[in-house]
């Protein structure tokens, strides 16, 4: 949640810090050029980083789900390792949603290795058991 407001040349961003539950209403001035000039309504150094990040590179964990064969569910929750870019997210969903994994397939298993970043791994979140042959 962010909202703008301009004094001069120097800009005012609000925004609501999402790091811990406290949930920190956050003011960050910044110079409209990215130069970020301070930040207040943080309750601890987290919220800082926090603002600094969402204003200059914004990132996100990406959580979704691939498609899923050999198992008796169709879908396999997955997610980043760490965060992405943000504006990296749509590309990173058209890749996961040309993606199919094949059972067994264990929680913290790597789908993708270097997924759309390199140092960033797609894991998966669930175990997912290989659906028996039947063989009657």
């Amino acid at each position: 949640m962010s909202s703008e407001v301009n004094s001069g040349a120097e800009k005012i961003e609000r925004l609501t810090c999402i790091i811990c539950p406290v949930g920190c209403h956050l003011e960050v001035l910044h110079d409209g050029s990215g130069a970020i000039l301070g930040v207040t309504g943080n309750s601890c150094p987290r919220g800082r980083a926090y603002a600094v990040t969402e204003l200059t590179a914004p990132v996100r964990t990406l959580t979704a789900t691939v498609a899923l064969t050999g198992a008796a569910e169709r879908r396999l929750p997955v997610k980043t390792s760490a965060p992405i870019p943000k504006n990296c997210m749509l590309q990173a969903m058209d890749v996961i949603h040309s993606m199919t994994v094949s059972a067994p397939v264990s929680c913290g298993d790597v789908i993708a290795h270097n997924f759309i970043c390199e140092g960033v791994d797609l894991v998966a979140c669930k175990y997912a058991a290989a659906k028996p042959d039947r063989t009657d």
